[in-house]
């Protein structure tokens, strides 16, 4: 895994570890609540970056510390269903990139109309958490894992990144006709291509942050 020192509340640092290729990220006890809102914006330029070199997660999976076995783990933020794998010692624990984003609670299904819109403009989305192809024709939610078409919340990503920039500084603009544009022009490029509307929204994150 690759190391990744980032900015914590009230000065404090960060490390936590990443591995690109899985897309998975290690955080040691706590790690992840400690993270600040500017660390939390970096890995999201990180992820979105990183977004089209995944593979697949191989079980079982031990513990980078005690080399103990990790245990599946199903949480809840809010209303929002995550999981991780943890150690049983409480050294840490793993979380994929989509299971992160739905921990800090930036992910949420679409609702009827904007699937609606959705469909108007792409007929094929990428399941954003297990890469299964949907066709949005008959189905909205993936076959394979069960995952309803989701979306990030970009409301709540401008807020915080609005907090961060100064005044003077443009907002970003993030909303669903920019991620529909994005997605058309790559069906245009590639026709075999179909990403998933949080990828989208990870690129335009992505794209706004890098000077």
């Amino acid at each position: 895994m690759d190391a990744q020192a980032l900015e914590g509340h009230l000065g404090t640092t960060v490390q936590i570890d990443r591995c690109p290729s899985c897309q998975l990220f290690w955080f040691d006890h706590l790690e992840s609540v400690r993270l600040a809102p500017a660390a939390t914006l970096r890995l999201f330029q990180l992820i979105g970056n990183e977004r089209q070199r995944s593979r697949p997660v191989a079980e079982p999976m031990k513990c980078p510390r005690c080399d103990i076995r990790l245990l599946l783990t199903n949480d809840r933020q809010r209303n929002t269903p995550f999981r991780y794998w943890r150690c049983p010692r409480e050294h840490g624990r793993l979380i994929t990139d989509f299971d992160f984003l739905r921990e800090k609670d930036f992910i949420r299904p679409l609702s009827p109309q904007q699937l609606a819109e959705l469909r108007e403009n792409v007929q094929t989305v990428n399941c954003a958490n297990c890469g299964a192809p949907i066709d949005l024709v008959h189905a909205s939610a993936c076959e394979h894992c069960g995952t309803p078409v989701s979306m990030l919340d970009v409301k709540q990503i401008s807020t915080m990144a609005e907090h961060l920039r100064q005044s003077s500084e443009p907002r970003p603009s993030f909303d669903l006709s920019a991620m529909f544009e994005m997605m058309k022009a790559e069906r245009e490029r590639d026709r075999t291509s179909s990403s998933s509307l949080v990828d989208a929204g990870l690129t335009l994150i992505s794209r706004w942050l890098t000077p």
